[in-house]
């Protein structure tokens, strides 16, 4: 049996919180980005849970001794941002993975055939096995600049089984096409709409993400 695309909605309150924050159009560009930046702190640490592996440890304590976990130094992680709205989200991702490597993507979408070409592209010429990637992608319409994304990541040797999205906001023709393509990939989402208009934009959504982070 084919294995299907497993997207994640977490009920969290604090998750709840902040998408609304960034889906008000009133809010100005500081308590934007801070919505943003929250939203990748805590879609990474749900995402983080049974992703990335730990080790047994002995330690001592004030009173004595015990055993616990620490996470496995061994295992690579990795963050990719997706420029420039990827930005935002990234600094909340990075508290909770303060040793993951960053390697930056810049994409920008053509408004008219809705594709997405590649301006910067810093990823590893390969990466390790066994690497934990989590993709910073704020808004995924119609899919266009995640599947390049993937595509990408692919052919620098990245196992989908390994890989994880973090995203604010998604709609079914961009989860149908990783679906299609990448069904081992997990998704962390904050809120799925319904509706993506003839210009590529989801409805009701946020606006431009990039544009309401930096204020241009």
């Amino acid at each position: 049996m084919a294995s299907q695309l497993r997207v994640y909605v977490p009920p969290h309150p604090i998750i709840r919180h902040w998408i609304t924050i960034a889906r008000e159009k009133h809010t100005p560009v500081p308590l934007f980005r801070t919505a943003m930046s929250e939203l990748g702190k805590w879609l990474t640490y749900e995402a983080m849970r049974e992703f990335v592996p730990v080790q047994e440890v002995n330690i001592e304590t004030p009173l004595g001794s015990t055993s616990g976990h620490l996470i496995d130094a061994s295992i690579p992680l990795a963050l990719v941002p997706i420029l420039r709205a990827g930005l935002a989200m990234l600094e909340g991702s990075q508290t909770l993975l303060p040793t993951a490597s960053v390697y930056h993507l810049g994409l920008v979408r053509n408004e008219e055939t809705l594709e997405a070409n590649c301006y910067l592209n810093r990823l590893p010429e390969r990466f390790e096995p066994q690497t934990r990637i989590f993709i910073v992608e704020p808004m995924m319409a119609t899919g266009g600049s995640i599947m390049t994304t993937l595509k990408l990541l692919m052919e620098r040797g990245a196992d989908p089984a390994f890989i994880r999205i973090i995203n604010a906001l998604c709609a079914p023709p961009a989860l149908q096409l990783i679906n299609q393509q990448f069904p081992s990939v997990q998704i962390y989402s904050a809120c799925i709409d319904e509706v993506v208009n003839e210009k590529g934009w989801i409805v009701p959504g946020l606006g431009d993400a990039g544009d309401r982070s930096f204020g241009t």
